[in-house]
């Protein structure tokens, strides 16, 4: 089945960078688009950026564009989000999912909160 483990969140100050990283088994990485989303406490799911598995797009959400970068390292099943200038609004629970159009988020997240 598909498991999904994010990491790489933490405490970061506004204006700061962190990077996550989402190591993915169970299904061939290397021929699936996949995607970050976010949950900020109290809101819904929101997607955030979308990769196609040869690398192309890459797309994203408004909210993140010019900041957040998204990339895979086929060899290594892994996916990553670069995160620059970050700001309190950033503060949420991060999931990376199998898919562009719909999806599969499976994983316990990894969270990120901006505060100084």
């Amino acid at each position: 089945q598909v498991q999904l483990v994010e990491s790489g969140g933490g405490l970061a100050q506004p204006g700061g960078s962190l990077r996550l990283s989402c190591t993915a088994s169970g299904f061939t990485f290397s021929i699936n688009g996949m995607s970050w989303a976010r949950q900020a406490p109290g809101k819904g799911l929101e997607w955030i950026a979308g990769i196609y598995a040869d690398g192309s797009g890459p797309y994203y959400n408004d909210s993140v564009k010019g900041r957040f970068t998204i990339s895979r390292d086929n060899a290594k099943n892994t996916l990553y989000l670069q995160m620059n200038n970050l700001k309190p609004e950033d503060t949420a629970l991060y999931f990376c999912g199998k898919g562009i159009n719909r999806p599969i988020y499976s994983g316990q997240g990894t969270q990120v909160t901006v505060s100084s």
